[in-house]
This record gives structure tokens, sequence and C-alpha cells, in this order.
């Protein structure tokens, strides 16, 4: 039995979005900005320590960054920092990168580095914006070492324009369902943990969220 190709498994026009223009034209102008507030970037960068992917363990790691920008949210910089990204600019301004790749993902979904060269891959407040996020993650299990973590992090806010329509038009939890499946129908993870990493509640804050998986 063959494991369901995407469009079997979401419907016709999930990966539409409101704004088909080149994503070279809207992504052009810098936007050194955060797009989450103070509280969901503490806990993106909480999560990476406590995964160990960043610096703080002391040991050598290469992380890769995808769909990044200026900033990365590391609270401690690991040996290797490779920031693929759309935006030339921003990737110069990270101060935590060592190495630049500009790439559209949604135009060419391939990664190009070798097979097993990753100890991580992370993708912060972007995988709602994926076009092809399955062959996405399923290059992401490719480049990354055994047993070495994918890690998807998302809010609730984004470029509605440009999300695609199946994410833009689901609550929270669906969300979390969506990003799991990317995970599951990539191939080559343990089965994706998901989790709310914010406080639970009346928090009025940014939530965030996380879909975690190790390559297998």
């Amino acid at each position: 039995m063959t494991d369901p190709r995407p469009e079997e498994v979401f419907p016709p026009g999930f990966f539409a979005r409101e704004d088909e223009s080149p994503d070279g034209e809207f992504y052009g102008p810098p936007r050194l900005v955060t797009h989450i507030d103070d509280g969901a970037v503490l806990a993106v960068s909480g999560l990476y320590a406590e995964l160990g992917v960043d610096g703080s363990a002391g040991e050598p790691r290469r992380v890769l960054d995808l769909m990044s920008s200026w900033i990365s949210h590391l609270a401690t910089a690991p040996s290797e920092l490779v920031v693929l990204g759309m935006n030339a600019a921003e990737l110069q301004a990270n101060p935590q990168a060592t190495e630049r790749v500009v790439r559209d993902l949604n135009d060419d979904p391939t990664l190009p580095f070798a097979d097993a060269s990753f100890d991580a891959v992370l993708c912060c407040v972007s995988v709602d914006y994926l076009v092809h996020p399955v062959e996405v993650l399923r290059e992401a299990a490719r480049v990354l070492r055994p047993g070495a973590p994918v890690v998807l992090t998302f809010s609730n806010r984004l470029f509605p324009s440009k999300a695609v329509a199946g994410w833009l038009y689901a609550d929270e939890p669906g969300r979390c369902a969506i990003a799991a499946a990317y995970v599951r129908l990539a191939g080559g993870f343990d089965e994706p943990e998901v989790s709310l990493r914010t406080p639970a509640g009346r928090y009025r804050g940014d939530p965030l969220y996380a879909v975690v998986a190790r390559r297998a």
C-alpha cells in the first residue's frame, strides 16, 4: 500500500492563495520586524534551547532556518546557522548566520544541501505560506541527520493574502492538525508532537504552537 499524496488528502483549492502574484514581489521590500510579540518570541527561543538545537548545550550544531529573515530567535547561536529565505537584505542582517541562501521554496521546494548534513531544521511562523509543504518537509528529512528534529512554530498572525486557503480558514486546532499532517505525509519522521508553548486560558499575547518531529 502506497502512502497518500498531498492532492489525495487536501481538497482542491487548499493551497490556493488570494494573492497569486510572484512571491518575490510581495516579499521584495525588507521587513526588519518581528511578526509575533515578545512573549511568543521567548517561547520560540525557549523551545529551541529545550530541544538543544541552539548553542546553549555547548556542542557543535549545524542548523538550517527555513524561510528565514533578519532574526532566527535562537537565544544562543549554534556553531553553524544556515539561513534560507527570499530577501537577501533580511538574511544579510541576521547576525547569527554563518551562511545565507536566497531561495523561494514556493518556486523550488528543493534544498541545495547534502543528505544528512544538519542537526536541526527550523521553520518559524512561515509554514502557512508554503504551497508545497510536503515536498519541502520531505527535503528537510533528507538533509537531517538521524534523530535530528524538524521544528515548525506558528501563531495566529499572518499575511492573509499569501497564506494558503486551507490554513487561512482553519481554526487554531485545525492548523496544528494541518502542520502535523504535512510532516506525516512527508515521511522519514517519527510521529510529530504538537504543543502550545505559550500559556493557555486567558493569555492575552500571541499564541505560539509547535510541531516537532525527529528524523527516523
